[in-house]
């Protein structure tokens, strides 16, 4: 960038001429307005509107960025404090660049302090790119951000380096899907596979997910049956003026709430009420095959003996909790989860296995403990498969 574009951008921004766009996000169940992300116009003195695809790289080169994105943090703070807006997030972009700020969360929180703002009302936005290029550093600044009480949203998730092994190691909050996802507009198999994947990966990370660029009814249809929480698209809004929004925040435009919430969710979302039940009674889920001699546990959450290990082979498994059992109640937990066992007792037309035994936690407390295997079957493969659920039913404290 010439030092003369530089020149007249920085004018700009003095004279105010960088006007705050805000962009709904809605909730595709109830259609409801719950969060908002801020972009940003150049808006000429003579009315002309320059697009961020025309100054931000420019900005990008230089460390003008930086300022660009106070700007828009302190507009956006700005309007909370003014309108009084006290429960719609949004979500602030910063650039890659604040890394090199070593006061970047102290900066956040006296701009919150300077305006009265509750920390979780400003979304810190960033973008993915900036997580592949200099992971250690962007993860600092992430997990101080959240110790301050900021949440975290990585932004335009698979729009080129995406990896799900490698965003699995980032403390963020929120998962923005690219617009690129949706290309096919969700009528492609494949594109449909991999969205489906990505939605379970969020929802196993209790990450909220918002799907942005979202434009046609089929994609928003799609993205309901995966249980995606919130949309950001022409589907519901356009970016849109301050004065626009404030008038959307007053009386939710576009809300056609459903008459029960039970009947109108996507099947994906009873499937993680459903899933939160059963973790609620039983906090040790594992899944066996045991033609494989593997399995690997889906929940581990509140269950006092933790020395098992997350995946592996079955045969071990057992023995390793056969070690924790009372000793009087080994023999009766080996012999009934042995392999050559529970084959059997599958070929015999049995739906289950059932024990009470007293087990050893990691508190030195020994409990009563139901342990039930359910044989299930899967319609691609032969294997047999059982669902293990495990949990604690009485403390015995006395028993030695």
């Amino acid at each position: 960038m010439s030092a003369k574009q530089l020149a007249e951008i920085m004018k700009a921004l003095a004279n105010h001429e960088f006007q705050v766009y805000y962009q709904p996000q809605y909730d595709p169940t109830t259609n409801s307005l719950r969060a908002a992300e801020a972009l940003v116009r150049w808006v000429r003195p003579d009315g002309t509107i320059v697009m961020p695809n025309d100054f931000i790289p420019l900005l990008e080169e230089t460390d003008a960025i930086l300022a660009l994105d106070w700007y828009v943090t302190e507009e956006v703070c700005n309007f909370f404090q003014k309108n009084n807006i006290k429960t719609i997030p949004i979500s602030v972009n910063f650039s890659r660049k604040h890394i090199h700020e070593d006061d970047f969360v102290e900066k956040l929180c006296n701009i919150t302090e300077k305006y009265d703002i509750p920390r979780n009302l400003l979304v810190v936005e960033i973008t993915e790119s900036a997580l592949v290029e200099q992971p250690e550093k962007v993860n600092s600044m992430i997990m101080e951000s959240r110790n301050a009480g900021f949440r975290i949203a990585i932004d335009d998730f698979g729009s080129g380096l995406s990896s799900l092994g490698f965003i699995k190691n980032i403390s963020a909050d929120i998962l923005k899907i690219d617009k690129s996802m949706l290309s096919q507009n969700c009528e492609n198999e494949e594109e449909r596979i991999v969205l489906e994947s990505i939605f379970m990966f969020a929802h196993r990370l209790k990450w909220t997910t918002i799907a942005e660029g979202v434009e046609t009814p089929e994609q928003l249809g799609f993205l309901k049956t995966c249980g995606c929480k919130l949309i950001q698209g022409f589907s519901y809004a356009k970016p849109m003026p301050e004065s626009d929004f404030l008038e959307v925040c007053k009386t939710d435009v576009n809300v056609d709430k459903p008459g029960d919430i039970l009947l109108e969710q996507p099947a994906s979302v009873a499937q993680d009420l459903l899933l939160e039940a059963v973790f609620s009674c039983y906090p040790l889920i594992i899944f066996c095959n045991l033609s494989k001699n593997s399995f690997y546990m889906m929940a581990y959450e509140n269950y006092t003996a933790k020395s098992c290990p997350s995946s592996g082979s079955y045969v071990e498994l057992i023995k390793k909790a056969t070690e924790t059992m009372y000793p009087d109640d080994r023999e009766l937990f080996a012999s009934t989860f042995d392999t050559a066992n529970q084959i059997s007792a599958y070929e015999r037309g049995e739906k289950s296995l059932r024990v009470i035994t007293r087990q050893l936690g990691d508190d030195g407390i020994y409990r009563k403990v139901e342990t039930c295997n359910y044989f299930v079957k899967n319609a691609s493969s032969n294997d047999i498969l059982a669902i293990t659920l495990s949990r604690n039913i009485e403390e015995l404290p006395n028993l030695k």
